[in-house]
């Protein structure tokens, strides 16, 4: 099977339903050959209107690399109509299989196209901190997928939520800064800013040197998800969602039920 044919049998898998594992499909099944197959979808969705608007960090806490059995960090691209608003309903009907986790976001104000990015250039080009929530999703049945599997999946995205306050980066401890996620009430997850290889801006680090190698630098505007800061956790329709994280702020979203309008 050839890379567009990958791509589109995962892109039809948001409306039509999950579809079986993946890797083994293309050969050879590493992971620069996953990316192609994401970035052939991007290129599919650009094509149809859609528009980039950041880039998410995957399995970056152990807690995550644990409950899916990988041990690398990967990125994903965040297309413009994914992302909400605090305290938005989000349409259910649009995610797969969703798992929900709390972490770190960054808005860039400048490019991070230079060669080995470090976390020098991540602080200089970051010009807001927000938390926020990532809602998870899988087209691959039963969530059961190896590295190849979420790499090829857009890094096993769906929808993101951003918080407030939007804050500068100047003072805020996003290594020691503890998170609390609870669902309909209940905590349900818990963690730290070192939860995320060790502090997000590390995570940054990475994406941004993984970014460039694959052939598309991080760029001004783009909302960067930094990864997990504890387990996910899976939710359902009707359900709601609040996060804090210390030093940072808040966030919540909800869940559409069948017969409940949302917010587009």
């Amino acid at each position: 099977m050839t890379t567009q044919a990958l791509a589109e049998r995962l892109d039809s898998a948001y409306s039509t339903g999950v579809v079986a594992p993946i890797a083994g499909e293309l050969s050879p099944c590493d992971i620069p050959t996953a990316y192609a197959v994401q970035m052939a979808q991007v290129a599919r969705w650009q094509a149809s209107g859609r528009r980039v608007a950041g880039r998410k960090i995957g399995i970056t806490s152990f807690a995550v690399q644990r409950q899916l059995d990988v041990d690398t960090p990967d990125f994903g691209h965040v297309m413009a109509d994914m992302i909400y608003g605090d305290g938005d309903v989000l349409p259910y009907e649009r995610l797969q299989q969703p798992r929900a986790e709390a972490e770190v976001a960054l808005i860039l104000d400048r490019d991070i196209d230079v060669d080995c990015p470090n976390v020098a250039d991540i602080v200089a080009s970051t010009g807001w901190v927000m938390p926020a929530l990532e809602i998870v999703g899988s087209r691959i049945a039963d969530w059961k997928i190896s590295i190849f599997d979420t790499i090829a999946d857009n890094a096993s995205s769906n929808l993101v939520v951003l918080g407030g306050p939007a804050r500068r980066l100047d003072g805020l401890d996003l290594s020691g800064c503890a998170m609390t996620m609870e669902l309909n009430g209940e905590t349900v997850s818990s963690g730290r800013g070192s939860d995320c290889l060790g502090n997000p801006l590390n995570a940054a680090v990475w994406l941004a040197r993984a970014a460039r190698d694959y052939g598309s630098p991080l760029r001004k505007g783009e909302v960067i998800l930094t990864g997990a800061l504890g387990p996910m956790v899976s939710v359902a329709a009707g359900d709601t969602l609040h996060a804090s994280i210390g030093g940072l702020g808040t966030v919540s979203t909800s869940f559409s039920n069948s017969d409940q309008e949302t917010n587009a």
